[in-house]
């Protein structure tokens, strides 16, 4: 039997014992999933539809606000205080309750850290490898010592899941007597994980469904938080689990769900928006889409080639036209959604412009650079037309090159991208050739063999600390494998990025992330393009609540704030 098939049967299965009678007591929120989570160990969860899942399990010390994604107390009960002799973080703790009924106290807190300090786990070593030691002087207080100044301590570290010491305790001795810990963490199973988030895990029907029942030991539930009455205030959440797309949004348009929690694909939304019983949500992202190039060998490693490429490229047509004008368009490596940290007065190149005005910029800024052409694509009479044969400042002819893309079956906006990006090129007379490579070989080609041109990639899923800026652009990470794929090295960058990354004091910070992000929109390794819009669907009439933020509406604050209509 086929998957699509198997995942038909778990669904009609579910939908005749719904029919039958099985029900769960209370208001409950129904929402689509389209698959199950991979695991319940929190350690192992990297696919989306655990960390959905787990989510609204375990909590972190400080969440981020939907309006401005500032930093505010969640399981901690205050800002924490810094001592810069000391190098270390006082966090005092809310009076909270694992959803056993168990006090979560430091013990917990510093369980966590070191256990991730130990084991090196996957995801979050990176965050709390530069921590020297963690101390509870008492049952509400953490003590944070640090081996040297580290700006993501705030944004990182403390926005870390915290998991009980009593329930992961006993794994540890079995990790330390293994030759491989990370492996045997790997094997390590956990059926009903304990948090202090609004709900716990009440039943899991593999194959059918979730059911997250309402923790009555939650510790927001009855407090004010950012303008909002948190709850929860609905009884549960059951996670139906469909398999298919087509599947999830017959089951939205017919009300057996109340949410589909993915992004809604173009194909669906002409049908939905006509649906007078759907509603749909647009949301920014945190994500980046650009076109990158190898600026270690010539003729890329040319700033003012890689400015009039920049120029040439029409971000309004990819967006509108491409992508059917959901998405926004990108001026700097930073979504201007994590509003923050973007930086609004970076060079934003052809904006405004024409295709006629754009190639004649691209022309004026080729030409001062020290390029010509055999016939070039602004005529004597100023009139555009087709350039043929650009000439390097060395004399010598610009050679064929490749900009790799996903395949159209991977990601059609990408590929078709390309393809729009090689015809603005050809104009100017530079001989680019789109080539869709499959996604793990574009990935070999960019990152380990490091032989390419450029290529046309994303990111989906952007931190909002904005440290991913200097890992991408430091000379350092310039390695195989290493971040820094376009091979980028600049002193000036190193020493700012350098600097952010031990800037305590955060206005501080932005001031060197901003800075940053000039000199890369000045370089352009890196050209951002776009920013795809994820769309929400949800069924209207029976919730209201729902909150809107840099991500969608599938957080922490709408799972608390959902009322019945």
């Amino acid at each position: 039997m086929s998957k699509i098939a198997k995942w038909s049967v778990a669904v009609f299965v579910m939908l005749v014992l719904l029919g039958a009678g099985v029900a769960w007591s209370g208001t409950m929120l129904k929402v689509g999933l389209l698959e199950e989570p991979k695991t319940l160990n929190i350690w192992l969860a990297s696919d989306a539809w655990s960390r959905k899942v787990l989510g609204q399990i375990y909590q972190p010390l400080y969440v981020r606000e939907p309006k401005e994604l500032k930093l505010i107390p969640w399981l901690a009960e205050s800002e924490p205080a810094y001592d810069p002799d000391t190098l270390c973080y006082t966090v005092k703790l809310r009076e909270v309750r694992w959803s056993d009924g168990t006090p979560l106290t430091s013990e917990d807190v510093a369980f966590t850290g070191n256990f991730i300090k130990e084991f090196k786990v996957p995801r979050y070593h990176s965050k709390w490898r530069f921590i020297k030691r963690i101390e509870t002087p008492d049952p509400r207080t953490v003590k944070f010592y640090l081996k040297e100044p580290r700006a993501i301590f705030l944004g990182r570290t403390l926005t870390t899941p915290i998991v009980q010491k009593r329930q992961w305790e006993g794994v540890a001795p079995e990790l330390r007597k293994a030759e491989r810990p990370i492996a045997a963490l790997m094997k390590v199973k956990i059926e009903s994980p304990i948090g202090c988030g609004p709900f716990y895990l009440k039943e899991w029907r593999q194959g059918a469904y979730l059911y997250l029942r309402k923790n009555r030991y939650f510790f927001a539930q009855g407090k004010s938080m950012e303008g909002m009455e948190l709850g929860p205030h609905i009884d549960g959440i059951i996670f139906k689990l469909f398999g298919t797309s087509d599947a999830a949004i017959l089951a939205l348009k017919k009300g057996s769900i109340d949410m589909f929690w993915w992004g809604i694909q173009p194909g669906y939304l002409q049908d939905l928006k006509n649906n007078p019983r759907v509603r749909l949500f647009f949301s920014e992202k945190s994500a980046l889409y650009y076109m990158g190039f190898n600026v270690r060998k010539p003729p890329f490693n040319d700033p003012v080639l890689r400015r009039a490429v920049a120029t040439v490229i029409d971000k309004d047509f990819i967006v509108n036209r491409i992508l059917q004008g959901n998405a926004i368009k990108m001026h700097s490596i930073i979504p201007p959604g994590n509003k923050y940290w973007y930086c609004p007065d970076v060079p934003k190149y052809g904006e405004g412009l024409s295709k006629e005005e754009r190639i004649k910029k691209a022309c004026q800024i080729l030409r001062q650079g020290g390029y010509s052409w055999k016939v070039c694509p602004v005529a004597p009479d100023g009139n555009v037309r087709a350039g043929e044969c650009l000439i390097l400042p060395n004399g010598k002819a610009m050679e064929r090159f490749t900009i790799l893309t996903p395949p159209a079956d991977y990601d059609p906006n990408r590929a078709m991208a390309g393809m729009m990006i090689q015809e603005w090129l050809r104009m100017l007379g530079m001989p680019a050739f789109a080539k869709p490579m499959a996604f793990g070989s574009l990935i070999q080609q960019v990152k380990v063999r490091r032989e390419f041109d450029a290529f046309i990639l994303g990111y989906g899923r952007l931190s909002l600390d904005p440290d991913y800026l200097r890992a991408f652009f430091h000379s350092r990470n310039n390695k195989v494998r290493g971040w820094n794929m376009s091979g980028y090295s600049n002193p000036e960058f190193d020493r700012i990025a350098d600097l952010s990354a031990k800037a305590m004091d955060r206005e501080e910070r932005r001031r060197l992330i901003w800075e940053m992000q000039r000199i890369i929109m000045r370089d352009v390794p890196y050209i951002p393009l776009y920013n795809p819009k994820l769309v929400e669907g949800v069924r209207k009439g029976k919730f209201q609540g729902w909150v809107q933020m840099l991500g969608g509406i599938g957080n922490v604050w709408t799972f608390c704030n959902l009322k019945a209509r």
